[in-house]
């Protein structure tokens, strides 16, 4: 029965991803791009998002992500019905908020408001890829030397409401020492290792969510010396 029930699983996965993979084939080519840089992702002249964020250019867009990171991931944070009084009585939407990553170095987090469901998913998904962030990694623990970008390269802070969250650089094989909510958060950008300290009503899982993709995003907001360069993650 186990068995059985493994091959059921591994079937909807997978007819899961080639559904996927089929969606976003269809919205690259159905795509016909609004802005001069979008032209540019269409046409090519642009390889990665490594290049496409090192000219200085933004995420306008939604479909550039699909273009750039084909094997884009994405996670349903929050999902609540929200309602609205107005003098004709409750007026219910739906507010969603997506997390996406590609698993190694790109992050991000969008939310919407819609009166369905699935709307309001494929609203918080692409206000997500617009929202895309560039996290650095590397080996910044004192208590280790393996330079593999395994963990975040120094001490970031990031803030979300009341919440206020610390990642601090882990030796190797220590895992992730924070709360359950946001370890998503870190894997979908491929920390292994991080200690943290958190403060606020952490409990508020977006806030959380936010807090920590902000901190994650701090990684690339100081000028780093040549010290500190051998830490990070370079992809040349």
């Amino acid at each position: 029965m186990q068995k059985r029930e493994r091959r059921r699983k591994r079937g909807r996965e997978e007819d899961s991803a080639e559904y996927r993979e089929g969606e976003r084939q269809k919205r690259v080519s159905d795509w016909v791009p609004k802005t001069g840089i979008g032209k540019m992702v269409k046409a090519g002249e642009i390889a990665n998002m490594d290049e496409f964020f090192a000219k200085g250019y933004k995420v306008m867009e939604p479909e550039i992500v699909d273009v750039l990171i084909p094997e884009i991931k994405d996670k349903l944070v929050e999902f609540r019905k929200t309602a609205r009084v107005t003098r004709q009585g409750r007026s219910f939407s739906f507010r969603a908020s997506v997390l996406i990553g590609d698993g190694d170095s790109y992050i991000g987090l969008g939310t919407a408001k819609d009166r369905e469901r699935f709307p309001a998913i494929n609203k918080a998904t692409k206000s997500a890829k617009m929202a895309l962030r560039k996290v650095r990694k590397g080996c910044g623990s004192w208590e280790c030397r393996c330079h593999e970008p395994h963990s975040v390269p120094f001490r970031v802070e990031g803030t979300s409401s009341s919440v206020r969250v610390n990642l601090l650089p882990a030796p190797k094989g220590t895992g992730l020492v924070i709360g359950e909510h946001v370890k998503d958060v870190l894997r979908f950008v491929g920390i292994k290792d991080v200690w943290s300290k958190c403060r606020g009503n952490t409990a508020t899982t977006l806030d959380f969510v936010g807090a920590t993709i902000n901190a994650l995003a701090a990684t690339n907001n100081v000028k780093y010396s040549a010290d500190m360069e051998r830490k990070l993650e370079e992809k040349r």
